[in-house]
């Protein structure tokens, strides 16, 4: 059974085959951070729905190659970096070296601040993390053609316009994303702003001529001095490195229209070709029912949700819990849930691990060797549109068979680490890994030693006192055949 994904631009679920002529290559454009700020949780979601397609498309064996871009030049940015070193708002004739390295050095703080929380959720880094202001010779290459093909102008401005209306003229398709009521929907208008009102088609800035608001931040361009629209840089990074058409496309839902829907228009529109097979986009994330506002005190980063004592494996899980064309509700009682989910995979998994170590066993149960079946359930259920409640199902549903063999004695040594096999195979889909070993304090650890001297010498009593004491530490202790064990509340 092959793989199935919700294709947002045929609007319905369809067969993955790559381009590929052998099937085996695939091309993954994922849009990745505005460095102005941190991430807050609404973005790692997309971005660990990114990591969950990367991760199984190379489970199944396809050869990926993972692009996901860094916006460092855009709106919010340049008034970022001016209002922190305010610069006169006289053009100069030449453009000040310092400026662009002030404007390197502001958004380098949160590129990096994103790569390392990226870390912390376990997701993979992309392949290729191209960088807007590494890329403006392309940029103005593709605004070139976009002009000589008359479905772009400059303006009196200085600026260059996408035409809406040219690019329909030719026969094109603007809405492919988004069903469009033209009659309906605000025609002519023209917007240079990188955001603006999604009931406006509007001709959109391919590139904006220099303002006194951008101080000394632009580049030079055979249309003047200015700087890219945050569209273009999209379809100029993604098809450098992937081609005039690849697979994936990957994006939040709030994405689809205006950006993904202007990547489409000017990379087709420059090129004659399909721009993107399949686009898939995550939906929106809810922080405890409501959209997430700084003003409601329900915004937050990675980092505050760290602060609170939650690890990045723990929201990885939760945000995995969920299939990622739902509207998914973030609670933080739900990183509590998951806390406790992960400790029932982890026990499991451990104890498949002494199970498996265990290879002077001579038990000859029936069936002994037959291990628990999980890769098949899983991979059926992440078949049909990475249908992750069902695969975490599957999990689940082997966790439960496991410990009941396991407490019955039915599961052999081999059985167990042909499990642990399937297990690996399957977290390297998952991503959630293994629970860092907590190092045992010597306190801690000489507490457990007195227990094991009072049970030795019978006190009973004192033994149960140091149980409770060490559960007052932050400690559970369990007596096992291979002696006690300690372990993290």
């Amino acid at each position: 059974m092959g793989l199935k994904l919700f294709n947002t631009l045929a609007r319905s679920v369809q067969d993955f085959a790559p381009l590929d002529a052998a099937g085996k290559k695939a091309g993954m454009y994922c849009c990745g951070p505005t460095v102005y700020d941190f991430a807050h949780i609404g973005n790692w979601r997309t971005f660990v729905f990114a990591d969950l397609v990367r991760r199984y498309l190379e489970f199944k064996n396809f050869q990926v190659t993972h692009v996901m871009n860094i916006t460092d030049i855009e709106d919010k940015i340049i008034k970022a970096v001016n209002s922190l070193s305010p610069k006169s708002k006289v053009q100069s004739p030449k453009q000040d070296d310092s400026t662009i390295q002030r404007l390197r050095e502001f958004t380098s703080k949160y590129e990096a601040a994103f790569f390392e929380d990226l870390k912390t959720l376990n997701c993979l880094s992309p392949h290729q993390k191209p960088r807007a202001t590494q890329h403006i010779p392309e940029i103005i290459s593709l605004i070139e053609k976009l002009i000589a093909r008359g479905i772009a102008y400059k303006a009196a401005d200085g600026s260059v316009y996408f035409s809406i209306e040219k690019y329909r003229g030719c026969g094109c398709n603007y809405g492919q994303l988004l069903k469009l009521n033209f009659d309906e929907m605000r025609a002519g208008e023209r917007v240079k702003s990188d955001e603006y009102a999604k009931e406006s088609i509007a001709d959109f800035a391919l590139w904006k001529s220099r303002a006194a608001d951008d101080g000394e931040i632009f580049w030079p361009s055979p249309f003047g001095e200015g700087r890219p629209g945050w569209h273009i840089e999209c379809s100029a990074m993604s098809m450098k490195i992937l081609g005039s058409s690849f697979d994936l496309h990957l994006g939040g839902e709030d994405l689809i229209f205006p950006h993904h829907e202007d990547e489409i228009a000017q990379s087709e529109g420059a090129t004659g070709k399909p721009f993107v097979k399949y686009w898939l986009h995550g939906a929106h994330l809810l922080v405890e029912g409501k959209k997430m506002s700084k003003s409601l005190g329900n915004f937050f980063t990675l980092r505050d949700l760290l602060a609170r004592g939650f690890t990045g494996r723990e929201v990885r899980y939760l945000l995995l819990t969920a299939h990622y064309r739902e509207t998914f509700n973030f609670k933080l009682e739900g990183l509590a849930g998951a806390k406790t989910a992960l400790a029932r995979i982890d026990e499991c998994v451990g104890k498949l691990r002494e199970r498996a170590a265990d290879m002077l066993s001579l038990e000859k149960s029936p069936g002994q060797n037959s291990a628990v079946s999980l890769l098949q359930p899983f991979t059926a259920a992440l078949d049909e549109d990475l249908n992750i409640s069902g695969a975490w199902g599957a999990v689940f549903e082997w966790v439960r068979e496991v410990n009941r063999r396991l407490a019955e004695h039915t599961l052999s040594p081999t059985a167990a680490e042909t499990g642990l096999l399937e297990w690996n195979k399957i977290d390297s889909v998952l991503g959630i890994g293994a629970k860092s070993e907590t190092e045992v304090p010597p306190e801690i650890l000489a507490l457990a030693a007195a227990r094991v001297a009072a049970k030795k010498e019978k006190d009973f009593k004192r033994a149960d006192e140091i149980r409770d004491e060490l559960k007052s530490k932050g400690w559970t202790i369990e007596d096992t055949p291979k002696g006690p064990k300690l372990k993290k509340i």
